[in-house]
């Protein structure tokens, strides 16, 4: 018996529609440079708060870091179907991004609180 496809929503169609957008609007190599820049920088302020938050509270320090771990972890799975993906690099890149100033800003609050 052949499997049901599954019926878009209007907000995936939208989701994949924003996604072309913006690799349409990034073609611009300037573009592009500073949309990864701020990637980092806003996932690298994340890092510090959740790090800043899980020390002052004391008893989120479990969840905070489970959190992260998932976090890293579903972008490093997610990273594989993108790897294979024809086309622009786009999410690829701003995906590493993310996660590069997610894991420095862990790593900084870390030293901070040696």
């Amino acid at each position: 018996m052949p499997s049901a496809r599954l019926q878009q929503t209007r907000f995936q169609r939208r989701l994949v529609k924003a996604g072309e957008q913006l690799v349409s609007w990034a073609a611009n190599p300037w573009r592009r440079w500073s949309l990864r820049l701020i990637t980092l920088l806003v996932s690298f302020s994340l890092g510090g708060v959740v790090a800043s938050i899980g020390g002052q509270i004391g008893q989120s320090d479990p969840i905070g870091a489970l959190l992260c771990v998932l976090s890293m972890e579903w972008a490093v799975r997610a990273r594989g179907p993108l790897r294979r993906r024809s086309g622009d690099r786009l999410p690829l890149q701003l995906l590493d991004m993310a996660r590069i100033g997610l894991l420095y800003g862990l790593l900084l609050d870390g030293f901070k609180l040696l």
